[in-house]
């Protein structure tokens, strides 16, 4: 445990622990999951893994006899979702705080064989793969909290205050935020294994205990697809035209990836939130290493957006407060990355890889918060260069490495 990196999310699941009788940390398999629950747990607390087929044969046979009078962590609850049953009667029985932290590799609340949902009974949390700052040993994620709860006038303030530590944005995207390639692997060649065994894994093992599929090839061909379409939106005919696959078939694989947390579709901005739902999201990867390695491709802009977005996402689930992550498109076209929506506040964020933004790269901003002018916040534009200045009266420009 010496070598343990703190993770952002561990002040939200110590209150989790304090109030809800369970606690399900859900995320994509090796983000750390095992790892955070073992470190935030007292030695007193039993650890079982339903890795062990031992005690995987008993959570089916017999769900209570792993339960004792200490709290306990069950590590990978997705492979016995019977065992949430048993969970529930026994809270009903004591319901104290912390009986239960439970670990899984697929989102509980979306798999079709899990029918009781612990409503009521326990809280949910996400772990995302490691933010850069968490890999840089700080713990947290970018600095969005500072900049929400300065003024706008502030914000220069608040970046060149950041502990800097500039990087090339090609080689973050490329190792990702899986703790071992992003942290104890050093050469990209070592990681493509890495990742080869991972996708794998996935395929030959976690897949099958989500959902049958008819055919892995097919399945592995819309994955790529998916990958190379990192921040486009997702038209699921056309994607199923360019793979071959009935449309049906395309929904259908893109929410296994969804729930297994590979995949992240970010919904657009509507201030009627209906809309949000029925309006095409955009795709993007919960890991940019992950994703480069299986669509075989060098990193583009869009990579340098998608890890952004996983900071952002990492924030969100490690605030207390609710916070919405989304992008704008007009009908005309105009587009807006990334919207951060909190209370009656919105932040706009664009991303450009270029050392030198422009004026020019402010419209898209600009043109936002026309359209919003009593919620929007000053625009930010992340870029790859050095300076921290307004480029118009409501743009700051800021390197991204400042800011995640």
């Amino acid at each position: 445990m010496n070598d343990f990196l703190p993770r952002a999310i561990e002040g939200r699941l110590a209150n989790h622990l304090r109030v809800m009788p369970a606690v399900v940390v859900s995320g994509a398999r090796q983000t750390g999951k095992s790892t955070l629950a073992r470190r935030l747990v007292p030695e007193s607390r039993r650890f079982a893994t339903l890795d062990d087929l031992d005690v995987l044969d008993a959570a089916q046979r017999d769900p209570t006899s792993l339960f004792g009078d200490e709290p306990i962590t069950l590590d990978e609850i997705q492979r016995a979702p019977e065992l949430l049953l048993a969970i529930k009667r026994r809270i009903d029985e004591q319901r104290r705080p912390g009986q239960f932290l439970l670990t899984g590799s697929a989102n509980l609340a979306l798999i079709a064989r899990v029918s009781e949902s612990l409503a009521g009974r326990a809280g949910y949390l996400t772990l995302w793969p490691m933010t850069r700052r968490e890999q840089l040993g700080l713990g947290c994620t970018g600095c969005w909290d500072e900049l929400l709860a300065a003024s706008d006038s502030a914000w220069k303030d608040v970046a060149m205050a950041q502990p800097a530590a500039r990087e090339e944005w090609r080689d973050v995207v490329r190792r990702g935020g899986f703790p071992d390639p992003a942290v104890h692997l050093a050469d990209d060649a070592d990681r493509a294994i890495w990742f080869d065994g991972y996708l794998r894994t996935y395929l030959e093992r976690d897949l099958a205990a989500l959902s049958s599929v008819a055919s892995l090839v097919d399945f592995r061909r819309l994955v790529r697809a998916a990958c190379l379409r990192v921040g486009q939106v997702a038209n699921q005919t056309e994607i199923g035209r360019d793979v071959v696959l009935p449309q049906p078939t395309v929904h259908r694989y893109l929410n296994l990836l969804e729930t297994s947390y590979l995949l992240a579709r970010l919904p657009p901005y509507a201030v009627n939130r209906t809309k949000r739902l029925i309006k095409s999201p955009k795709l993007y990867w919960c890991d940019t290493g992950l994703a480069l390695r299986i669509g075989g491709a060098d990193p583009a802009p869009a990579h340098l957006e998608n890890l952004v977005l996983c900071d952002l996402l990492a924030w969100r689930e490690s605030r207390p407060d609710p916070a919405e992550v989304t992008y704008w498109r007009t009908t005309t076209g105009e587009e807006v990355d990334f919207v951060i929506e909190t209370g009656d506040a919105l932040l706009p964020i664009e991303i450009k890889a270029t050392a030198n933004p422009r004026l020019r790269d402010c419209t898209r901003l600009r043109v936002f918060r026309r359209e919003y002018p009593d919620r929007a916040r000053s625009g930010l534009l992340l870029h790859d260069g050095d300076r921290v200045e307004w480029l118009a009266p409501d743009v700051l420009a800021v390197p991204w490495w400042r800011v995640i």
